[in-house]
């Protein structure tokens, strides 16, 4: 407990600019005074982190959260049946929402809190912020390659395949790094209306396509309400995976709530974002899959015929790299602000500055676009990605803090047995995630491979 507080300490203590170069012979405790430049950028950069309202952290989750969670939703339920998809769509989603307060709740009473690996601090000492802050950058350095991979299939689609897919994964990479540039997730809040307006269309394309083209063939496709008779226990987990892959927006949520100017108005985000999702997520599942039956394929895109989803995917490649970008921004900002703690630089507004972020989000981007050619198949890097980090992000750690730093009294006392029992419910669900999808998530891997069934690692096949 002692190495804990004084870890809370640590985090606590407002950085004190100290140059650019430490000096190991200066006195302990001094600090030379900073110079009416280094005050007036240090100015700008703050004004310029602090432009966050309820409503533009609203757009800026919705281009995090609803993107290629969506288009894995289909095939979920087919494997799940209708009945299964459509009640774990639902409360999946309603206890993202809670464990989202939970972390909202954490930020306002830790405000020094910045990014997840803070509170991982404030739950488990120095321990914590660095296994948090390791998980916190794969996690979000699979979520680029997850687009990468997303934007090499729908370049794929469009041109007809005649092209190499390693071209294609190094063009996704090269537009994601680019837009993954400008720093502040107020710029990113203005792509948000595109991003959002070119998922909702290229959903609502591909239902109009299956559906049209369900009522012309004339009978009913072969949707189920019960799982499939021949579904495994790993084809299972990977469905299920897929579904919480969708919600896992509480992960950037203390980075971007760090930009608010009124961070107790996040709880109308949530809400605003999380019933968006449900619905969202609820209906694409449901409505292809009752159009396509069980073969719908995944991305759901994919299900629409050739040329519709030619059409769909043109109209999704904005969803498909702004979504993919901010997750390159967050992680970047999280590294660089490690890196340049006490220093003006972290603030991105002087040549070294701009200089390191371009640097190091060219690094990221590279890394990002190496998982997602040794992993070329959807739904397993959508799976495994949640099982080792979704699963803590959404599930099992927002119920250690609600335990360890929100809670008042017993857990047993009246008052606290419901919300005891809820988030004693979603670190169960965590750790089940955690265990049973990765070991799903490496079977898959391995048979895929096997089989053939999907191309070779850095090859010109297309991605599964």
């Amino acid at each position: 407990m002692a190495d804990t507080k004084k870890d809370n300490q640590a985090i606590m203590s407002p950085p004190v600019l100290s140059g650019q170069i430490s000096n190991e012979e200066e006195t302990v405790g001094q600090v030379r005074d900073l110079t009416d430049l280094e005050k007036a950028r240090m100015q700008d950069g703050a004004a310029h982190f602090n432009r966050l309202g309820w409503k533009r952290l609203t757009v800026v989750l919705i281009v995090e959260a609803i993107a290629l969670g969506s288009l894995g939703m289909p095939q979920a339920f087919a494997t799940l049946g209708m009945v299964a998809g459509t009640l774990l769509s639902v409360g999946l989603g309603l206890l993202a929402i809670y464990s989202s307060f939970v972390v909202g709740q954490v930020k306002l009473k830790f405000p020094h809190v910045q990014h997840y690996a803070d509170a991982g601090r404030l739950i488990m000492g120095k321990f914590g912020y660095e296994l948090i802050g390791i998980m916190f950058v794969l996690q979000l350095t699979f979520l680029v390659g997850s687009h990468t991979l997303t934007g090499t299939i729908a370049f794929l689609r469009l041109s007809g395949g005649g092209t190499c897919s390693l071209v294609f994964g190094v063009v996704s990479a090269i537009i994601l790094l680019l837009l993954a540039l400008p720093p502040s997730f107020a710029e990113v809040a203005i792509l948000g209306y595109i991003d959002f307006a070119s998922i909702i269309l290229a959903i609502g394309i591909t239902i109009i396509a299956t559906g049209v083209q369900r009522s012309e063939i004339g009978f009913a496709s072969d949707w189920s309400a019960w799982p499939k008779p021949d579904a495994t226990f790993v084809d299972a987990f990977i469905a299920v995976t897929n579904i919480v892959f969708a919600y896992s927006f509480a992960i950037c949520q203390f980075s971007f709530m760090d930009e608010m100017h009124t961070p107790k108005d996040f709880v109308k985000s949530i809400w605003v974002l999380g019933i968006i999702e449900i619905i969202i997520y609820t209906l694409t599942g449901a409505l292809i899959y009752s159009f396509v039956g069980q073969g719908v394929q995944s991305p759901a895109l994919l299900s629409a015929g050739n040329l519709v989803s030619k059409v769909a995917f043109g109209v999704a490649l904005p969803v498909i790299f702004i979504s993919g970008s901010i997750n390159g921004t967050v992680v970047g900002r999280y590294i660089h602000g490690r890196m340049y703690k006490d220093s003006v630089t972290r603030f991105i507004n002087t040549p070294k500055g701009w200089i390191s972020w371009i640097s190091l989000i060219t690094v990221i981007t590279v890394v990002a676009w190496v998982i997602a050619e040794a992993i070329p198949f959807f739904s397993d890097l959508l799976a495994i990605s949640s099982s080792l980090f979704i699963s803590g992000f959404t599930f099992y750690f927002p119920a250690m803090m609600w335990f360890m730093l929100i809670r008042k009294g017993s857990p047993f006392a009246k008052e606290n047995l419901v919300w005891t029992g809820l988030n004693a419910l979603c670190f169960v669900i965590g750790i089940v995630i955690l265990v049973g999808g990765t070991y799903s998530s490496i079977k898959d891997i391995m048979h895929g491979y096997q089989t053939g069934a999907v191309r070779g690692a850095f090859s010109c096949g297309s991605p599964a």
